[in-house]
């Protein structure tokens, strides 16, 4: 869906959709499981930087929820987890900022986005905060095995043939020291 600002003067838009697996791009981060519900409202603030300097700054408030399968940290078997949010989001754009010089910031403007020519696609809102929302680290259980890292089998479904602790042969000069160190 896309949201443009001549649209936005008119009258705010207001969305309600459920976006199905496939019509936003995740990447490799996360894999959307059914549906992707989402609803809010998309509308126009105008800011005035002086007499004849208006910027047409696009405000979206919304919330989304849905199930996502991401890898395990430890075995890369998918992970279903259900994610739900709000957002309140303000977006300007890019031309507006790209003339000014360096300059320091205030926190809540660290918060804008930028939009391109005339126009917001909420898939790329949605995508951006379903990210945002992921937890950065998953775990198909809290005691995951993994995988080996010398055959890369599954330790949590077969066990591992390749030895527990391998020797390292640069190591072996050293693997009696300790019993002839005295303390």
């Amino acid at each position: 869906m896309e949201f443009k600002v001549s649209e936005l003067e008119r009258d705010p838009i207001e969305f309600d959709l459920e976006m199905p697996p496939g019509s936003v791009d995740f990447g490799e981060e996360a894999e959307q499981v059914g549906d992707l519900a989402t609803s809010g409202r998309a509308e126009v603030l105008h800011e005035h930087r002086g007499p004849r300097d208006i910027v047409a700054d696009i405000r979206l408030r919304g919330q989304f929820a849905g199930k996502f399968q991401v890898p395990c940290a430890r075995c890369v078997e998918p992970v279903e987890i259900p994610l739900a949010a709000d957002f309140d989001l303000i977006f300007r754009p890019v031309t507006a900022d790209s003339e000014a010089l360096e300059r320091s910031i205030t926190a809540p403007e660290t918060e804008i986005g930028y939009y391109q020519k005339d126009s917001l696609l909420l898939e790329d809102v949605l995508r951006e905060q379903v990210l945002l929302s992921l937890p950065v680290r998953t775990l198909c259980k809290p005691d995951c095995k993994g995988l080996c890292p010398r055959c890369g089998e599954n330790r949590n479904t077969q066990a591992c043939h390749c030895g527990e602790n391998p020797g390292d042969p640069r190591w072996e000069a050293l693997a009696g020291l300790r019993g002839r160190i005295k303390s």
